[in-house]
This record gives C-alpha cells, structure tokens and sequence, in this order.
C-alpha cells in the first residue's frame, strides 16, 4: 500500500488560553520562521476558552494570513493536552510540531525539529539547554522525571518541555487512542519506533502568568504516573507486605515482653507513634487506589474531552464554520 499523500508539509499546533499579551509577539517571530522553510505549512491556533481578548486577536491574524491559518474555537476551558488533540484533529500537516503561545520555546528552533524528522525520526523531543523558570519548577522538573524514569518505561530528558515534532502516523495514533486523561508527550513515544531527542533553547516568558501553578503541575504528573504503569501499585504492595511482617515482629515482641517483664506503660508514645505512622501508609494507599479507580470511572462515562465551538480556515473533515468571536 502507497504511503498517503498530503498537500500541506507541516502543521504547527498552538493551544492558546489567555495570552492576549503575547499574542502579537508570537505571531511576529513565528510566520517569518515558517515562511522561510521552503514548504508547506499551516498554523493551527487552538482557543481554550480564553476570556481576555485572545479570541478576537486571533480572528485577526486569520483575516490577516488566512491562506495559512487556522483558528479552533473550543466551547469552555478543556486544558492545555485536550486543547492540542483539538489541534491535531484539525491539522492536515504530514507532520506536526506543537508549542506553547508564551515564546519560552522560541519558534525559531522549529527548523531543528524538522530537521530531526528529516532524519527519518517519527518522533522529535526536545530538551532546554538552559531553563528561564523559577528554581523550584526546575527542581520540581528534575525529581518527577527521576520518579517517571523508575516507574514507567517512558524516557524523556525534559518532559515538561512542549515544543515537540511528530510524524502523522504518530498524531493519527494518539488520536485513536481516546484516552480520558492523557499525556500527549508520553503516549507519543509510546508509539514512536524511532524517537529522539534534540536540544534547544528556552526563554523567559514574553508576557503574562503561566498557566501551570503547583497544583495543576502535580495533578499533571500524577496522570503521568497513573497513566502510563502499575509500579505505584505494585510498590505499595510491597511496602505493605514490608510493614505487615514488621508489624507482625513487633507485635511478637511485645507479647513476649508482656509474659517475661509484665505489663509496661513506658511504650505507649511509640505505640502512637507506629499507629499514625501505619494509618499514613494505608491513608496514602487509599489515595493511589482512588487516582486509578477515579481514571476507570472518566473513562466509562465517555465524555467527550473538548467540544469545537467555530473553526476559521475550513476543518480536516468539512467547511469553516462561520460563528467566532467578534
């Protein structure tokens, strides 16, 4: 069977939420470096349910380029991950390459991703040379991906880093998979049979707040673990059967000392002390059990992840919808 043929080269997806004060910039440096390439291409911007003035700039810059531009409207805030499948649903690139709207992976290294692909890579990483974010991102970056490389088989240097590159056999699988809560990086290199990985630089965000504070980078990262292995479980077992034994001991020794030396009143802070240690252990087995059973129980329901409200430029599978923000 002949390898399908695509009339756009690339596809760059962009999810944007909120950026009204970077969106000017981005769209200065970033056509420049895609009309330089020599090929093809399309910009996908993917509206996540922006409540500043990011939906009607982007309307603008469809007026402004829209023989290659498209713009997705999404109905509510659905997250940065279900943002981008939006994009990729939409894209007709034969390869596609995402970024983040804040220029802290800057559009001028998209030639090196593309270059990698060239290579005959289906699947393009990235790893930033040199991080502009606060110290405790970058040491919070450093253990989760120590923890992801122990317990799952996924081997990514930089996962927190979004400007990636894949080849659409790779996009169309992570479309097929319609996973609830998913890890667009991760399950990518799940299915790529020959990833790599390519430096690059990274810069202070142009403008704005980040749109991943503490909380939401450690729900993130716990779909990451969840998501991608059973290890936290078969770990807790272990330490349970570990504890369970020790407890076991402990308790023997006890009771002997109860029959030899007789009752005792001089242990009872310990006692205390390994009851809240044991409630710890099981309390935090509840909480593992319950990310795994909470995946089960959004999965069954079968709620669509994102629902697309307009789309300026025409769609992959039918016309451009008329209905966008003014």
């Amino acid at each position: 069977m002949s390898a399908p043929q695509f009339s756009t080269e690339v596809s760059v997806v962009i999810p944007v939420f909120n950026e009204e004060a970077v969106l000017p910039q981005l769209f200065e440096r970033i056509y420049p470096v895609l009309d330089g390439l020599g090929r093809s291409y399309e910009l996908v911007l993917v509206d996540d349910g922006s409540r500043d003035r990011s939906p009607a700039l982007l309307r603008q810059q469809y007026q402004a380029r829209p023989d290659v531009t498209r713009v997705v409207y999404l109905r509510a805030n659905a997250g940065q991950h279900a943002a981008i499948l939006a994009g990729f649903e939409q894209s007709v690139g034969r390869r596609v390459i995402t970024l983040d709207a804040d220029l802290q992976n800057p559009p001028e290294e998209i030639p090196k991703l593309l270059g990698a692909l060239d290579e005959g890579h289906d699947y393009v990483g990235t790893i930033r040379r040199e991080r502009r974010d606060a110290k405790w991102r970058d040491w919070a970056s450093k253990i989760v991906n120590r923890l992801r490389e122990r317990l799952t088989s996924i081997r990514m240097t930089d996962q927190g880093c979004m400007l990636r590159a894949y080849d659409r056999e790779i996009v169309a699988a992570v479309l097929e998979s319609r996973e609830s809560h998913t890890f667009i990086p991760a399950l990518a290199y799940l299915y790529a049979g020959n990833p790599t990985e390519v430096v690059v630089e990274h810069e202070a965000r142009a403008a704005g707040e980040s749109k991943y504070p503490l909380y939401k980078l450690i729900h993130l990262n716990f779909d990451l673990m969840t998501g991608f292995s059973l290890a936290p479980l078969h770990l807790f077992s272990l330490i349970g059967m570990a504890i369970a034994l020790l407890s076991f001991a402990f308790v023997f020794v006890l009771a002997v000392r109860r029959l030899i030396v007789g009752p005792e009143a001089e242990g009872l802070f310990t006692l205390f002390g390994i009851l809240f240690f044991l409630a710890g252990i099981i309390l935090l087995g509840i909480g593992l059990l319950g990310e795994y059973v909470g995946r089960i129980y959004v999965q069954a329901q079968g709620r669509p992840q994102y629902l697309v409200r307009a789309v300026l430029g025409g769609t992959a599978t039918g016309p451009s919808q008329e209905e966008f923000p003014r």
